[in-house]
């Protein structure tokens, strides 16, 4: 059996702008589980790269441990990659970010890289505000471990083996709003129409956007009974509306009824569009935005969509005041300016 990628390719696929294939921006042939969920979301990654005529040199996917961090193998072969420490990944994209603020930096994590051993680096991450794309591929247990149940498991909930979880879950985009994100989305593997248009509004967007993608374990965690399956998803699934995202260049045609739509204009001048389902839900307001969360749980449901955006945000290089150009594009004597310059900010010190 092989794992690599058949190199022929249809002479006369569509291309973009850059006048790449969509299979320039695919990556090796998927090692996971058949069906899996991760590998849709992988797919809706390539989709809007792709259509967002993204240079694959100029993006970074970063990764932790887990099937999720697995990913960035299966998507954006032509990008820069770095595979880190179990929940470490937003230390590894801090760095990366303040050394070279021109890349996309898209991260990757699942429910046990972000919401256990690496919650602190998920809760400083968000925090500081860094300038990524920060998705977790949710599927309620730990897929690499044989199926135990992860901190996102619904209390309640049954998993493969017929236990059933006894502890209440932690809700990482509820946790993302009231931390301060400033652009919090979610959706479900299954729903690749929704998940692209979020992805691209999520690179546009000027500060940490977090994506929590519902994307069930179809090994272990896909039985009757729990909450993280394709057929409780499918269920219980309640958009906060039709979203598309609408690059500034392009002409905006379509035409809706007063008052059933919320556009929201991002700093490069696209705009993202969603219809709403609630006149008292304001994805702009974040305590609005919280409630709208929590009452879809009351309700058993699982809120997909854009939750929450902060249009008026300062990421980490603004808040600190870094300077513009990549280190990697200084010259030794602006990394190096001597001592009369360390002496200088020595005094600015006393």
């Amino acid at each position: 059996m092989t794992y690599v990628r058949p190199k022929f390719r249809h002479p006369a696929l569509p291309k973009n702008e850059l006048g790449y294939t969509m299979a320039f921006y695919e990556g090796a042939l998927s090692t996971l589980c058949a069906g899996c969920g991760h590998d849709s979301i992988s797919a809706a990654i390539v989709q809007a790269a792709y259509e967002m005529n993204i240079e694959p040199h100029k993006l970074a996917k970063l990764s932790g441990i887990g099937c999720s961090s697995k990913t960035p193998t299966y998507f954006l072969g032509n990008s820069h990659g770095f595979n880190s420490v179990h929940g470490r990944m937003p230390s590894v994209a801090t760095g990366a970010n303040l050394a070279n603020r021109d890349l996309i930096y898209f991260g990757v994590s699942g429910d046990g890289d972000t919401a256990s051993i690496g919650m602190g680096q998920f809760v400083h991450v968000i925090r500081r505000n860094l300038n990524m794309v920060y998705i977790v591929m949710n599927n309620g247990c730990y897929g690499l471990t044989k199926g135990q149940d992860s901190a996102t498991a619904d209390k309640g909930s049954k998993n493969k083996s017929g236990n059933v979880n006894l502890f209440g879950n932690i809700d990482l985009a509820s946790l993302a709003i009231e931390l301060g994100a400033s652009y919090v989305a979610q959706s479900f593997s299954g729903d690749k129409t929704q998940l692209v248009p979020l992805i691209k509004a999520a690179v546009a967007h000027p500060g940490f956007a977090f994506i929590n993608v519902i994307s069930p374990c179809v090994t272990f965690n896909n039985n009757a009974g729990s909450t993280k399956s394709y057929d409780y998803v499918r269920e219980h699934m309640e958009a906060t509306g039709t979203v598309d995202f609408i690059p500034a260049r392009d002409e905006i045609t379509a035409t809706y009824d007063a008052g059933s739509v919320k556009s929201v204009e991002m700093h490069d001048g696209g705009l993202l569009q969603f219809r709403k389902l609630e006149n008292s839900w304001n994805p702009e307001d974040r305590l609005s935005a919280i409630n709208a969360v929590k009452n879809a749980a009351a309700k058993h449901e699982i809120l997909t969509g854009l939750l929450y955006i902060d249009r008026e945000t300062e990421d980490l290089h603004k808040v600190i005041n870094t300077a513009d150009v990549p280190l990697n594009m200084m010259s030794k004597q602006q990394l190096c300016p001597g001592s009369s310059a360390l002496a200088d900010i020595n005094a600015g010190l006393r």
